[in-house]
């Protein structure tokens, strides 16, 4: 199984319009550090799924039939606003699978076009093509779902963003299924403690403490806010064995080394 992370950033990401911040100063001076919405591509022989559809040129990216479905987190615009494009094309349903969000975003429900939305429920299980997926509650302002994905050979890889923090019985599924690879929300930098609680995103130090739990083989900070960017700035090499901060257009094989 292959793993793109075609997003890396927060909302408003990396440089974020008018800031002066160490970190957006080097994104506007030097590409490689530019954060676009936080999103993936999954591949697997002959199975093609983007997960999250941030990216405002998706209908660029990616031409007709070179996708076999996208899997949303959730509606919150930087994770669905490229579907306001795509769903004007013409030809085959695209599938598009969500959590059970009412409203969902805007009128792309109304006026879906190709789009097919296809909703899924906490701790379902679907696949496409050769990947399995089962939704993972997450913890956010908005309906969340992050997604524990099998391969047929038995790769495993989760995808966690947007949460602060894991619900407990997506914590135990996760501990017990064993993943080889995690990618995780880690928007902010280490935050005091008064700050946890009205906390949407996980910070540095919350991040980790869930990849200790939960012990992949590898795992990959995403979701990267430019606080959090200027703050790793400052630290020197925080790289490990284990964990890696995820750059956008980085590709990583599950399990690693495979």
């Amino acid at each position: 199984m292959q793993v793109t992370f075609t997003g890396t950033g927060a909302a408003g990401g990396v440089p974020r319009y008018g800031c002066q911040c160490l970190a957006c100063l080097r994104a506007t001076e030097d590409a490689r550090w530019v954060r676009r919405p936080s999103s993936a591509l999954i591949e697997n022989s002959d199975t093609r799924v983007l997960l999250d559809a941030g990216l405002m040129d998706l209908h660029e990216r990616f031409v007709p039939g070179s996708l076999d479905a996208i899997v949303l987190t959730h509606y919150h615009p930087d994770h669905v606003q490229g579907l306001f494009h795509l769903r004007w094309g013409v030809g085959e349903k695209l599938p598009v699978y969500g959590p059970p969000d009412s409203e969902g975003c805007a009128d792309l429900y109304k006026h879906p076009g190709l789009l097919e939305f296809i909703i899924v429920k906490k701790f379902c299980e679907f696949s496409v093509g050769s990947l399995k997926f089962t939704a993972l509650p997450l913890i956010h302002s908005k309906v969340t779902q992050g997604y524990a994905i099998e391969s047929a050979d038995g790769a495993r890889f989760a995808y966690l963003t947007d949460t602060c923090g894991l619900p407990p019985a997506t914590l135990d599924f996760l501990i017990n299924w064993k993943p080889q690879g995690l990618a995780i929300d880690t928007t902010d930098p280490p935050r005091d403690s008064q700050a946890v609680g009205k906390a949407n995103h996980n910070d540095w130090t919350g991040s980790h403490a869930l990849i200790e739990t939960i012990a992949p083989e590898a795992a990959w900070l995403t979701h990267i806010g430019h606080r959090c960017d200027e703050w790793i700035m400052g630290q020197g090499n925080l790289q490990t064995r284990k964990i890696s901060v995820a750059q956008d257009g980085l590709q990583v094989c599950i399990p690693k080394g495979c």
